[in-house]
């Protein structure tokens, strides 16, 4: 899931941010009014859109940045001042004064981003270690001796017996090789 947090040195600002996003659609986390609070919220959740201003009581929004998270994107609301400086970074940038509409399409690009981001990195095949290789090798060999499968066939029963039992496939060729 997608964690959205207002963070502004303003409490003021940063509820009626989270009131906007709110009517609008989007869940928000939490609005904060220091980085701290933001860090401590990120080290529990995966993915994140972190919604900021310019500078806080204990850091910058710079500083903030190099703390989060890989999976935490970061939307900088800031004055024409300080827009120059922002927008040559990698950091999605949008200038003071703000419309709503902007706002919520800007957190819903982000959002929509980071969804396919999670989706495509729980769509990689697990990689497995060398033990685990060699158990589902034994299991699959077992198999073939006791039950005169062909190798292919012996995945072909590991993957289905995985899926039935709903277990993974070592915990299955572990199964497999304490039954024989």
């Amino acid at each position: 899931m997608i964690s959205v947090i207002v963070v502004f040195p303003k409490l003021e600002e940063a509820k009626s941010i989270k009131s906007l996003l709110v009517r609008s659609g989007i869940d928000v986390l939490a609005a904060c009014t220091t980085a701290a609070q933001v860090i401590n919220l990120t080290d529990d959740l995966d993915y994140g859109v972190v919604i900021s201003g310019y500078k806080f009581v204990d850091m910058t929004y710079r500083e903030l940045q190099e703390y989060l998270p890989d999976t935490f994107d970061m939307l900088l609301v800031a004055s024409k001042r300080y827009y120059a400086e922002c927008s040559a970074s990698d950091i999605v940038c949008l200038s003071m004064p703000i419309r709503a509409a902007d706002l919520v399409s800007t957190v819903n690009l982000m959002c929509d981003k980071l969804y396919y981001q999670m989706k495509k990195r729980k769509s990689k095949p697990a990689v497995r270690s060398w033990e685990e290789k060699q158990v589902i090798a034994h299991a699959k060999l077992m198999l073939m001796e006791q039950k005169g499968m062909t190798e292919e066939e012996a995945h072909r029963y590991l993957q289905k017996k995985s899926m039935d039992n709903g277990t993974n496939l070592v915990e299955t060729a572990h199964m497999i090789i304490d039954i024989f």
